[in-house]
């Protein structure tokens, strides 16, 4: 049974933007039909990657492709001329909005006979991105001060996140050769960005730094000399959030390269963290038992570092999410990630589905972060910013922040510091 995350308030809706109700008004935002064809775009990048799914015969797999296409547009046909009707044959198509178009577009692929179309292309790029990762590690140790790797890791989410095969801007990148994890992340776009609040966050990093006087602790700078000493976990319990569930998006770059070295980060700030990934196969998404082998062998990389010590230890693994889409309504998980999340005082959602499309706006008891990088022309028109843009929300909790207590702290011991400088 589909169950809500502890950290919910009364009144949670996922969906960001209203598609069904916004009539043109000559403003250029986008109303439904923009939307229908936002998934309409994607149909190409869908039908080529289903015809490399070899889980479906040779000699039916030109013809499954054909009737996805066909099927697919026919249903978001019938939703352009009566958009308050479900389309036929699929009547969870309505009310219009992002879940119920993604939804619709995996049961017109599931109906063709299609589970996986993407295995192939997340498999290769998975596979690239850990051979990367101990760079990306090292080079995020060694930065001194726990606020600069903070936020460093941080653009590297960005970074990994436009490895999106969901977006036909992104699709296109992808298919053309893409970009480098380090040049994407050094040629981010420049500040302000469309929602931003990376200083506030790491404020509050840099906050609870100050107040355990943990630099040297958590930061082991590497050099050409001499190997990284072994990791040990900080001995005064956790710098700033005790247990944080990271909710991810893409397979490759994104979660190797930009998930798992912010997972990383916050075990060696001293909190426990759960990655939660799909239970079902969506676009190129990575799932929980694809992302499960992949953390054994990050971890195997760096067996005395903070990936070996917190997987050896559970104190990072994976949870099933329960659900199968490219976006998320987070009272519709399973049990099992209910259970698991149900005393952490930090939820991170990551990807332009998760973060940005749904529950961009939704606050929770603990404290939350909503990360991702914008692909869609219509979000960034909503959101009055640009393709390509970033979207890094802080919400503190509303009934529990361990931010707002490191700020307060760190404030307290300033006080009398100050004081004495006088």
């Amino acid at each position: 049974m589909p169950a809500s995350l502890a950290a919910l308030l009364p009144g949670y809706a996922c969906n960001t933007f209203d598609y069904a109700t916004r009539a043109p008004a000559g403003d250029g935002l986008p109303t439904y039909r923009e939307w229908i064809e936002v998934f309409r775009n994607s149909i190409p990048t869908f039908r080529s990657h289903a015809l490399t799914d070899t889980t479906v015969p040779d000699d039916k797999r030109q013809a499954a492709a054909e009737r996805f296409a066909a099927d697919f547009h026919a249903a978001l046909d019938a939703l352009l001329a009566n958009p308050t009707q479900p389309a036929p044959g699929y009547p969870a198509s309505q009310p219009l909005n992002c879940f119920n178009l993604c939804k619709l577009r995996e049961d017109v692929l599931h109906a063709a006979g299609f589970t996986d179309i993407f295995a192939e292309v997340k498999a290769a790029e998975s596979a690239r991105a850990l051979a990367l990762l101990p760079g990306v590690c090292a080079e995020l140790d060694s930065h001194g001060g726990l606020a600069e790797q903070f936020g460093l890791a941080l653009r590297g989410v960005f970074a990994g996140n436009i490895f999106d095969l969901g977006a036909a801007a992104s699709a296109e990148l992808h298919a053309a050769g893409g970009i480098s994890f380090a040049a994407t992340r050094d040629k981010l776009l420049p500040r302000p960005w469309a929602v931003d609040d990376y200083d506030q966050v790491l404020a509050l990093v840099a906050a609870a730094e100050r107040r355990a006087g943990a630099s040297s602790s958590v930061s082991h700078p590497a050099s050409s000399a001499a190997p990284a000493p072994a990791f040990t976990p900080l001995a005064h319990g956790p710098l700033l959030w005790r247990k944080a569930a990271l909710f991810v998006d893409n397979a490759g770059p994104d979660v190797v390269l930009g998930m798992m070295p912010l997972a990383r980060l916050l075990v060696k700030m001293g909190a426990e963290v759960l990655l939660m990934a799909n239970r079902g196969a969506t676009i190129n998404d990575i799932t929980a038992a694809e992302l499960a082998p992949m953390l054994v062998a990050a971890a195997a990389a760096e067996p005395a570092g903070p990936l070996g010590w917190a997987v050896g230890t559970g104190r990072l693994r994976v949870v099933s999410s329960g659900s199968d889409m490219p976006v998320i309504d987070l009272s519709q998980l399973s049990e099992e990630a209910v259970a698991a999340t149900a005393d952490c005082d930090l939820i991170v959602l990551e990807g332009m589905g998760r973060a940005i499309e749904t529950n961009l706006n939704c606050q929770m008891r603990c404290d939350s972060l909503k990360l991702g990088m914008i692909k869609h022309p219509e979000v960034a028109a909503l959101l009055g910013g640009r393709l390509y843009d970033c979207v890094c929300r802080y919400h503190p909790g509303a009934e529990a922040s361990a931010g707002a207590a490191a700020l307060a702290a760190a404030a307290a011991v300033a006080v009398p510091v100050a004081a004495e400088a006088v």
